[in-house]
């Protein structure tokens, strides 16, 4: 397969997807899990990866806060910290305007593809709050490959957690275009699961997640 320009191609593998499911034991799948800040997305995603490492899967957590000190750098931290002249620092940088995110969760799927491809159980935890850009991630995995998770609680809910102080600080006007408050949420249509987030506590929430992997056949070759 050619790229549009034609110059670069693209190459077959020599280990097969299905010799890595069974070098690893188990399917090689991403765990998408959406939500507003404060939800507990983070909190419930390493703790499923902790959960499955302990049963002896092989899993890694791409965290949204994580992925923006590499990555997703900003511009400012490419110029001042990677040596990036400004004009490269504002194309290649990652923000958190509409276009971003969306870029922020394009190269968060490409590298989960990556993940899920080599047979490693993926966590994703990104508000990721508009639904165009999951489900384009969805659409480079194969079918089954993308399992959606909402992560459900309540803004009220969120913002009396509010961990990090976010949401007073947006309801402060400190913070512009904040997801929630003067930014939209698009919740999933048709989550493959929904957590209760208001109601259960981050045990019984991963334990929801990692039965729905077992009765799906994700934890086996």
């Amino acid at each position: 397969m050619a790229s549009e320009g034609g110059n670069i191609h693209w190459h077959e593998h020599k280990v097969s997807t299905n010799e890595r499911k069974q070098l690893m034991g188990h399917k090689g799948v991403v765990l998408w899990f959406t939500g507003l800040s404060g939800s507990g997305k983070s909190t419930i995603a390493n703790t499923v990866d902790h959960k499955l490492h302990s049963q002896g899967k092989h899993t890694y957590v791409l965290d949204g806060d994580n992925i923006r000190f590499g990555l997703n750098k900003d511009k400012k931290s490419l110029v001042e910290k990677c040596g990036y002249t400004e004009a490269a620092g504002q194309r290649f940088g990652v923000g958190f305007s509409a276009e971003d995110r969306m870029e922020n969760i394009r190269r968060i799927g490409e590298v989960a593809k990556l993940f899920s491809d080599a047979g490693i159980i993926t966590l994703t935890a990104f508000i990721s709050p508009y639904r165009i850009d999951r489900d384009n991630v969805r659409k480079i995995l194969q079918p089954g490959e993308f399992v959606e998770i909402l992560v459900d609680a309540d803004l009220a809910v969120c913002e009396k957690r509010d961990p990090k102080g976010l949401y007073k600080k947006a309801r402060a006007g400190e913070i512009k275009g904040f997801t929630g408050i003067d930014d939209p949420y698009e919740a999933p249509e048709k989550p493959e699961l929904v957590l209760d987030s208001n109601n259960k506590n981050i045990d019984e929430l991963a334990d929801e997640v990692i039965e729905y992997l077992k009765k799906n056949g994700y934890l086996s070759a």
